[in-house]
């Protein structure tokens, strides 16, 4: 059996307002050529199918679309509902689509009803675990302690017994199991681009929770990564923050044969447009050639100058036209740095002149440069002599 492991689509997600809608049409065109080419049997969608609870009507129709493709080329499809989705708008018309091979979990009750792919030797029964808020699941599930591990605990016993059930309903017949589940597995990397389960630690869940499974296929974090041998995320299909820059995303061929472990490939899904994270002066960065790579890629920068440069982001747009987010971290601090700006006032109170350069520095975290302080120093004697007439 041959499944295609992926997640966190986050269909309608926008790069620092920029919208993402195109790229996401070729993930997705990427996803089902992927499905054809290695004769995938099922592709598992592990959780943030959109990126919001409400969806824009484009980006439902993506997804509508990726669908009936996907069950065109003969592949069952199971999806199970994220933190960003809204699992009863996600799982709309899931009984319906059952028969079309489109199979929606979404609902904790569904939780322990596997979806059976029928092998010529075994069975592959996959369950699909919606996210579980412990807030809302806690009480169904009797579950007494705060948190996500015993709420994920108290979700895969009832998988277990499932599974157990069916063995001994059928002894002559081999089964695998396989756990999709949306969770933040201990061990794994976070992003900047996953929304947090909780504040702090509070929603890491031990990854030996999924030890006695045959394949765990999580999703939540954004880079593909394996916090045990079987236990395995698939990360993002594209790149949802400038943290992600160095990560390579795939789609994880996972083929189950009997008597053998879960085997594992991944296929590479370099982004239509990459990412670059520079750092250094103004000038280096306008003219290092080593740099040309980044020309046609999302940019962020951070400026090391020890002054803050003119028009930086417009003269950086001028070669790297696709620049996105600037910082400016000096690597040099001023004389006067461990000076805040009430004491420097006081200090150069003596001179307006000095005064008002030193306000044009502080807000602009710029000094002055020639022209401007020819100007401020005419203004600021005009001021005076003005006082002095009356």
């Amino acid at each position: 059996m041959r499944l295609l492991h992926t997640s966190d689509w986050h269909l309608g997600r926008t790069f620092h307002g920029s919208s993402l809608l195109a790229e996401q049409e070729l993930a997705m065109d990427r996803i089902v050529a992927a499905v054809t080419e290695h004769a995938v049997d099922a592709v598992l969608i592990a959780g943030d199918v959109y990126d919001r609870a409400l969806p824009a009507v484009d980006v439902v129709q993506l997804f509508d679309r990726t669908l009936a493709r996907l069950v065109e080329t003969g592949a069952k499809v199971i999806v199970s509902s994220g933190n960003h989705d809204s699992a009863v708008r996600l799982g709309f018309g899931g009984r319906l689509m059952e028969t079309a091979g489109v199979h929606l979990r979404t609902r904790l009750e569904d939780l322990d009803v596997p979806v059976v792919l029928a092998g010529a030797e075994e069975d592959v029964l996959v369950y699909a675990l919606p996210y579980l808020e412990p807030r809302l699941v806690a009480a169904p599930l009797g579950v007494s302690e705060p948190g996500h591990t015993p709420v994920v605990r108290a979700a895969l016993e009832r998988v277990r017994t499932d599974a157990v059930r069916r063995a001994e309903a059928a002894p002559g017949r081999a089964q695998r199991v396989v756990v999709m589940a949306h969770v933040f597995a201990a061990g794994g990397e976070a992003s900047e681009s996953e929304r947090p389960l909780a504040v702090g630690e509070l929603d890491r869940v031990p990854a030996t929770l999924f030890q006695d499974v045959d394949y765990a296929a999580l999703g939540h974090l954004h880079g593909a990564q394996a916090p045990l041998p079987h236990v395995r995320y698939s990360g993002s299909p594209l790149p949802y923050s400038f943290s992600e820059a160095s990560q390579h995303k795939v789609g994880l061929l996972v083929d189950l044969e009997p008597g053998a472990p879960a085997r594992v490939a991944e296929l590479p899904w370099p982004p239509q447009r990459p990412l670059a994270r520079l750092r250094g002066t103004l000038e280096t960065l306008l003219s290092d050639p080593s740099l040309a790579h980044a020309e046609d890629a999302w940019c962020q920068f951070t400026l090391t100058d020890p002054q803050r440069p003119e028009r930086p982001m417009e003269r950086l747009r001028a070669r790297f036209p696709h620049a996105l987010v600037l910082r400016w971290e000096p690597e040099r601090e001023r004389e006067d740095a461990h000076l805040g700006y009430r004491e420097r006032v006081r200090r150069d109170a003596a001179d307006p002149a000095l005064v008002a350069r030193g306000f044009v520095d502080h807000v602009r975290q710029r000094p002055v440069n020639e022209e401007e302080d020819e100007l401020l120093t005419s203004l600021v004697t005009a001021a005076q002599l003005e006082e002095n007439a009356k």
